[in-house]
């Protein structure tokens, strides 16, 4: 774990790209779709960020937030492993109003906040 100046594990050239979303932006599509009531009771419902990040911009924002340099231990690509992926959510917005508004560069450093409140209350999230 970088805060812990452990190495983490970077498949590939960190070049993949992949869409990370915030959880309070799936929280709102869950209650948006447990809300839905004009279409088939069990409709399916993609939810996500529609914005992808590479595996490099990823780690940056995540030492920015933490003011600390990442530890690489640097593997080669994973076998199967796609170039690219990104959640087409246009049937939520259509349906259930879903507009995830977090990009990364907000969530990330929200996310190390709240691990650094639940780490001072001595609680491990990893």
């Amino acid at each position: 774990m970088i805060e812990d100046g452990k190495p983490i594990d970077k498949f590939g050239d960190g070049t993949t790209r992949r869409d990370y979303t915030y959880i309070d932006d799936i929280v709102d599509g869950i209650v948006g779709a447990l809300n839905y009531r004009t279409g088939p009771i069990c409709d399916i419902f993609n939810l996500g960020g529609s914005q992808n990040v590479s595996l490099n911009e990823l780690i940056a924002s995540i030492e920015q937030a933490l003011g600390k340099k990442a530890a690489i231990n640097q593997l080669p690509e994973q076998p199967g492993d796609v170039p690219i992926t990104s959640a087409d959510v246009s049937k939520a917005k259509a349906l259930i109003g879903f507009r995830p508004t977090t990009s990364i560069a907000q969530g990330v450093p929200k996310y190390v906040e709240w691990f650094h409140d639940m780490r001072s209350r001595g609680i491990d999230v990893c």
